[in-house]
């Protein structure tokens, strides 16, 4: 197991440990719906190549992945709110 692996891995357990139980029920159901729909067949596993993209970061400055790779391996995440 990588050691990016493992600090994710340990990122998700502290946030299972504060969360309400009725968000992390939601949350799990819109996983396994998610699973079960087929929609996470298509997508590039760990090592696959993926396409350049620019987003913008929290504070509206725009980011491109290329320039971020240049100064290592990237991790795309999605904050999705809070509970």
């Amino acid at each position: 197991m990588s050691n990016l692996q493992k600090k994710l891995d340990t990122i998700k357990a502290g946030f299972a440990k504060q969360a309400p139980a009725e968000a992390l029920a939601v949350m799990h159901r819109a996983t396994d719906d998610l699973r079960n729909s087929g929609i996470l067949d298509g997508l590039p596993g760990p090592g696959d190549a993926f396409p350049a993209f620019s987003l913008p970061d929290p504070d509206g400055h725009v980011v491109d992945s290329t320039s971020l790779l240049a100064q290592g391996p990237l991790v795309l995440t999605v904050y999705r709110g809070f509970w």
